[in-house]
């Protein structure tokens, strides 16, 4: 069966739609008449390739259905999508391999738009341990692998507050996305079972909202470790798969749980 695919006035509306901006607004935004916006939604006038990258940019579209509006008009996609094995992009995995090294003894991981894990360092893996292997068989997927009840949940000790960090987390990419896949994998993930919302397990400063970020709270056999994120995302990018690929830094959120880092870390040294 052969599905058409969406005009492209249809798309502009729907990425408007989803921005919540009317089109009186973006068209002002983007220096034409609303008169001219509609005409270009309703398919009464067919945007040039200039005025698509004009209106993808203010609605902050991202690079693969920038390409899917200009294929839509008729046009050829203007951004790359290649492999990160790609020789073209080698500069771009050693610095992502420099940046994971470079983190040490801190975990940290690269991962695609789908929370596929491409690259990770040496620390990362230690928080793994006790994870079916059903889980740990590429491609992994990091969400999936932390609120999995073969995974990584029934070791973390906040989970009720990790888990709805998350899956917010992953809201609002599906929301800024509309991807499809996303969205399977929230629906997904928001199934497993859990602790009740609100329900809080943790240390005294965590339920009094001590906290300034979210953290990781997990039962290792190095002890109890306590961690934030940074996410680390290309500036701009002009390919495709850069444009969806971050690096997830985990840092130490007390002195005990940077000594036990380190000390796991002197283990590597140990075996070299």
């Amino acid at each position: 069966m052969i599905t058409a695919n969406p005009p492209v006035g249809d798309l502009l509306r729907g990425w408007r739609q989803r921005r919540h901006r009317s089109q009186l607004d973006l068209a002002l935004d983007a220096g034409v008449s609303a008169r001219h916006l509609s005409f270009l939604e309703t398919g009464r006038a067919q945007p040039s390739r200039a005025m698509l990258h004009r209106l993808a940019e203010r609605l902050d579209v991202p690079l693969r259905d920038r390409n899917a509006l200009l294929v839509a008009a008729g046009y050829a996609p203007d951004y790359p999508e290649r492999s990160l094995d790609d020789p073209v992009l080698a500069a771009v995995r050693d610095a992502v391999g420099l940046v994971l090294a470079g983190h040490e003894p801190y975990p940290a991981l690269a991962v695609d738009r789908h929370w596929v894990a491409v690259d990770a360092n040496r620390a990362f893996g230690p928080l793994l341990a006790g994870s079916s292997p059903d889980l740990l068989r590429p491609p992994l997927n990091v969400l999936r692998l932390s609120l999995h009840p073969d995974g990584m949940a029934p070791r973390i000790e906040n989970l009720a507050q990790w888990r709805g960090h998350l899956l917010a987390r992953l809201r609002r990419q599906v929301d800024v996305t509309a991807d499809p896949e996303l969205a399977a994998l929230l629906e997904e993930l928001a199934g497993y079972p859990g602790p009740a919302p609100g329900r809080s397990t943790g240390s005294a400063p965590e339920r009094a909202g001590g906290w300034v970020v979210v953290p990781l709270r997990l039962r290792t056999e190095w002890g109890l470790l306590e961690l934030f994120s940074t996410t680390t995302v290309f500036g701009t990018p002009l390919d495709v798969t850069l444009d969806e690929l971050a690096i997830e830094s985990f840092f130490p959120a007390n002195s005990a749980t940077a000594a036990s880092l380190r000390r796991l870390a002197d283990g590597w040294a140990g075996d070299q």
